[in-house]
């Protein structure tokens, strides 16, 4: 029998390369309305997660699961947690934010004490998704442009992004810190131009508002899309392996 030529050998291993399609991931993004996808009735009020997906090649989906005025603690009481948990597979994603709803004290379905039910929450979402062989990430709330009457930016979260960020460090899990990056955005842009990236209208501007509105927690789609950017530009800064799926 001759043996096989070199070249031939190296046309296989080519070639079986060629044949090998990229993984696909899921991205599932779970939290609250800052984050969720919006009816049109709502809109231009748009969560960040809506303007991920431009961001990334056709290997990745983006499956946004976030929903309006939900908790740590009533994502998993309703079920929704439990849906994405049944769809997770090895190597996908879940970007953790909660917290904005957290804060609920007079809603028993959805509060939660920061530094145990929150924290153990967090601390479930994150393990539950280590089990099913995916990769969690936690995201602190993005920041409410709530000025006081001396132009100072007050925060409004508490205890609950110090929590998440501890969560990160003790479990060893990726954080990105939309509290602090979102804070230094509306700082640098001052009480009045920051008002452009969040839902204020005029009366009469939008039909959705006819009587305008003042709203200085949900994002716009410009906001949105800050927001969005500043997801993908951590993605790339902290190196994480989502990076290579970023669209050059």
């Amino acid at each position: 029998m001759k043996p096989v030529k070199p070249i031939i050998i190296l046309l296989l291993i080519f070639g079986g390369c060629l044949s090998e399609s990229p993984k696909k991931v899921s991205l599932f993004l779970i939290g609250d309305s800052t984050m969720a996808e919006k009816k049109a009735v709502r809109y231009p009020e748009t969560g960040w997660g809506e303007m991920l997906q431009q961001f990334f090649n056709d290997q990745v989906q983006v499956k946004n699961h976030a929903l309006n005025g939900r908790s740590s603690k009533s994502f998993i009481d309703e079920g929704r947690w439990q849906l994405v948990l049944d769809s997770l597979k090895p190597g996908d994603y879940v970007f953790i934010q909660f917290g904005h709803n957290d804060q609920k004290y007079k809603d028993s379905t959805r509060f939660t004490n920061p530094t145990t039910i929150y924290r153990q929450n967090l601390i479930r979402y994150v393990q539950e998704t280590r089990d099913k062989g995916a990769n969690p990430v936690l995201l602190t709330s993005i920041v409410r442009r709530n000025y006081n009457e001396y132009g100072v930016l007050m925060d409004t979260h508490g205890w609950y992004p110090v929590v998440t960020r501890e969560v990160a460090r003790d479990l060893h899990v990726p954080m990105i810190d939309l509290q602090l990056m979102t804070e230094e955005m509306v700082l640098s842009l001052g009480e009045k131009s920051s008002k452009d990236l969040y839902l204020w209208l005029d009366p009469g501007v939008q039909e959705n508002y006819p009587e305008g509105v003042q709203d200085n927690t949900h994002l716009n789609r410009k906001g949105a899309n800050r927001v969005a950017e500043m997801v993908k530009d951590e993605i790339v800064r902290q190196n994480l392996p989502l990076e290579a799926y970023l669209n050059k």
